[in-house]
């Protein structure tokens, strides 16, 4: 049985908005508002399938909530459904919008939006989107911490761990009504769902429609308080005869306020003498054009005193059909139980009483409502990504290996037949692995949700219509659609794409043929090595995924590289690729091996990231790429920053958070290297213990083919390790007779030596026993700074649940770049206690 696309809706008023789902075959799992008369209209809908999923009242309240769970749940078993598909959460706002002048106490209502965030989290659907006025993100809330901050900051540290995250101030118009509507759209994607990004789900453009061409066919309403003979609700209210004057001469564009005749100007007679209003925003009593889209659609769309609400040649207000239109609201929504044709055959006096009784709560409803047009667009994009077929593994090496694509000009006729049928992020897949020297070119493919941990916190570079972007190991281009996206406001943006590789940039340049982006994107092929390459302008970004390998084959290029390098102690490609990056660009955003921000290697490097205004750093641990042993982070920095912050945003996909933290707190020079994660348990243990106490040393030289199944030393591996103790394991002794030409020998026998396995976040510690040496899964831990011996009691501690929570942040909660060297070895301390 195929699942359902299921939906919540949080705050929904009459569901206009979300009507826009329904539309798209998602089916309303609940709905909740708190007045009841806007939550019938829903019902009058048909919106959820269960009579138990229109939740009446407060969702802040215990029994509201518990009833949405509830309902989930009763989804979950019912339907076979692991999560709603989505939540739409649009809160009340007031104390945020320009139009509302009482903006005394309002905290506690903008913080509703926290209670979307809490709900939200709890229930974890795949996606979310949050709507709000345009100051929405910037609007102070008390957060689920106590602590006041934006809304935007709340959203950002609550789910941003967890979803990849995309806002916008755009206007409704542009995206699927015919009314202007600037308003903040917040979307978010699971970042499980590796294929999808915020991007895919944004509503996409669509030019909106005149009122001319709105309204055609509609009836004129020119009698006072006229309804139309086929539509009841192509109606409008009479209003006070005295105000016709003030109106009835006004041209497109025109205000009552500026008629030069000054009983045409809004006034009040009061003791004989006039009056005049006071005209607070410029559009009131202001009649609109007919070859525009229609005006902001305010709450009280009903009288003439609102803003920009004058037919544009009759004199009246817009009619609550015209409304619907601007508001692409179709004609189905029933805003009654009764239907439409019912309410026309009723006469007059009828009718008139049923508008009286239901015109304004409706008209208020259009006015506080989403654009269904606008929430129809971003559930047929949800529809249409979610049906997308993702190719696996074993589907992928089966077409490259029927079609022999690892000839570059295979590849390039399967794209040129088969685009549209794979879709890009499949070609994107296959292209990857067709690419026989993607090992030696340390070469590999960036997933879209990792790609866009980059994109999305990039500059805006707000002001700036023209751009230019460097990518230097552009590859087959996984960074390039997600950079049109969030660049495509500008007037032009240039893009230096550099590769090594030529046969990649044949298969990106046909790729790129097949998106038909605009001629304002232009793209200069660099075949040729970044490091040795000349650069002749500062560019705005550089950004992209250099590749990862040490260069051993080649000392001639390796000198060059140095020679023209800071950190000359490692032979990693990436490091040359950052020092270089930093010279040539404004804004540089590198995905680079984790171990970056603590091996020894690249202690210069961090020390000159550090002289930069570094903004963010995002952890991806091991699930950055798929299939390669590497733990990865990727970095923003700014390089010609006038004040450096003080503080970083930390990103991680293993703890799942988003943190701002203070720089010299996480990059404190007591330690000997950064730490993403460190916190108040961590600083309460650190206290316990005196550090820097030991050197490190492990073994290259034991291989399998120098030991033996006995013999006169036994030689130790990792698993024998255990606290104060040495593990017996069946078959898995070795031993070797001399000892002597080995470095590891200088240890035999001696006291005070500590074994501690090398790459595990679960330590613990012995002692050397005599007649024994380790191999290099075991890293001996001997005395440097005079310190007093280690004991039983200090190694016992190593095993403990206390330093293991240690350890794992003193390690950066690594798993592959766990080696213990002469700067990790820092955190195995001695406890004070024993002094």
């Amino acid at each position: 049985m195929k699942k359902p696309l299921t939906y919540i809706s949080l705050f929904s008023s009459a569901g206009v908005g979300c009507f826009g789902f329904k539309e798209n075959g998602f089916e309303c799992i609940a709905t909740n508002e708190l007045l009841s008369k806007r939550l019938k209209i829903q019902e009058h809908n048909q919106k959820c399938k269960y009579e138990t999923g229109y939740l009446d009242g407060d969702i802040t309240s215990e029994k509201v909530q518990s009833q949405l769970f509830t309902e989930i749940d009763m989804w979950k078993k019912k339907h076979h459904i692991s999560e709603p598909d989505i939540i739409i959460a649009t809160p009340p706002c007031q104390g945020m919008s320009v139009a509302n002048h009482k903006k005394n106490d309002e905290l506690g209502r903008n913080s509703l939006v926290v209670e979307s965030i809490k709900i939200t989290k709890k229930v974890n659907p795949r996606f979310f989107v949050f709507e709000n006025v345009r100051a929405f993100l910037t609007t102070t809330c008390t957060d689920t911490d106590g602590l006041e901050k934006t809304i935007g900051e709340a959203i950002i540290q609550n789910l941003g761990g967890h979803y990849n995250i995309l806002s916008k101030v755009i206007n409704f118009k542009d995206y699927g009504a015919n009314s202007s509507r600037t308003r903040t759209l917040v979307i978010g994607v699971r970042k499980d769902l590796q294929n999808i990004s915020p991007f895919d789900i944004f509503p996409q453009k669509q030019k909106p429609k005149t009122l001319r061409e709105l309204f055609t066919g509609l009836e004129k309403l020119n009698k006072m308080g006229a309804i139309s003979e086929n539509d009841i609700f192509h109606s409008f209210r009479e209003y006070d005869v005295k105000m016709l004057p003030w109106i009835e001469k006004l041209k497109e564009g025109e205000s009552a306020f500026q008629n030069e005749e000054k009983e045409r100007i809004p006034h009040q007679i009061k003791d004989g003498e006039i009056v005049f209003n006071k005209s607070k925003n410029g559009d009131k009593y202001a009649r609109w054009y007919w070859d525009r889209e229609g005006p902001c659609v305010h709450t009280r769309n009903d009288i003439l005193a609102s803003q920009n609400t004058v037919h544009p040649s009759e004199n009246r207000v817009f009619s609550i059909r015209e409304l619907m239109l601007m508001m692409s609201i179709p004609e189905n929504f029933a805003w009654t139980n009764v239907s439409v044709e019912t309410l026309d055959e009723l006469d007059v006096e009828e009718q008139k009483k049923f508008l009286k009784k239901e015109e304004l709560n409706i008209r208020h409803c259009i006015g506080e409502a989403v654009p269904t047009g606008v929430f129809a667009n971003i559930a047929k994009r949800i529809k249409d990504v979610v049906g997308q077929k993702f190719l696996s593994a074993t589907e992928l090496n089966t077409i490259i290996k029927k079609e022999e694509l690892h000839i570059t000009e295979n590849l390039i006729s399967l794209i040129q037949s088969d685009f549209k049928k794979f879709g890009l992020e499949n070609i994107y897949q296959i292209a990857e692995y067709a690419n026989s020297s993607r090992q030696e070119n340390a070469a590999f493919f960036t997933r879209k949700d990792i790609a866009f941990t980059v994109v999305k916190d990039l500059p805006e570079f707000k002001g700036k219509k023209k751009i230019r972007i460097l990518e230097p190991s552009v590859g087959i281009g996984n960074f390039i659609p997600l950079l049109v996206e969030k660049y495509e406001d500008k007037d032009e943006v240039i893009f230096d794409l550099v590769d090594i590789d030529g046969n990649s940039f044949v298969v990106l340049k046909e790729i790129l043929s097949h998106l038909k982006l605009p001629k304002k994107f232009k793209f200069n092929f660099i075949n040729a090595d970044f490091l040795t390459h000349q650069f002749d302008v500062k560019y705005d970004l550089v950004v992209g995924n250099p590749p990862y390998k040490k260069l051993t084959n080649s000392q001639e290029l390796l000198a060059t590289y140095k020679g023209q390098s800071q950190n000359k102690e490692t032979n990693n490609l990436f490091s040359f690729f950052i020092e270089k990056a930093i010279t040539i660009g404004k804004f540089v955003s590198l995905i680079v091996p984790k171990s970056l921000i603590n091996a020894p290697e690249f202690n210069m490097t961090r020390e000159i990231l550090k002289e930069q205004n570094l903004l963010k750093i995002c952890d991806y641990g091991e699930k950055g790429f798929k299939g390669v042993k590497i733990e990865t982070i990727s970095f923003l920095l700014e390089t010609s920053a006038k004040k450096i912050s003080e503080t970083i945003l930390i990103e991680s996909y293993i703890t799942e958070t988003v943190k701002e933290s203070k720089k010299d707190y996480l990059f404190s020079a007591q330690f000997p290297y950064w730490l993403l994660y460190r916190n108040e348990e961590f600083d309460q243990i650190f206290n316990k213990m005196k550090f820097d106490i030991f050197q490190s040393f492990r073994d290259r030289q034991i291989t399998k083919l120098l030991t033996k199944e006995s013999g006169k030393y036994r030689v130790l591996k990792s698993r024998n390790v255990g606290t104060n103790q040495i593990i017996e394991i069946d078959n898995y002794d070795s031993y070797i007779d001399d000892a002597e030409k080995l470095a590891v020998s200088k240890y035999l026998n001696k006291d005070g030596v500590v074994m501690v396995p090398n790459l595990t976040y679960y330590p613990r510690a012995s002692f050397l026993p005599k007649n024994t040496i380790a191999d290099g899964s075991v890293a001996l831990l001997t005395l440097k700074n005079g310190s007093r011996m280690p004991t039983e009691t200090d190694l016992e501690y190593y095993g403990t649940k206390e330093f293991e929570k240690f350890y794992r942040v003193a390690r950066n909660y690594g798993t592959r770049s766990l080696n213990i060297d002469n700067n990790s070895v820092f955190f195995f301390g001695l406890l004070k206690t024993m002094e």
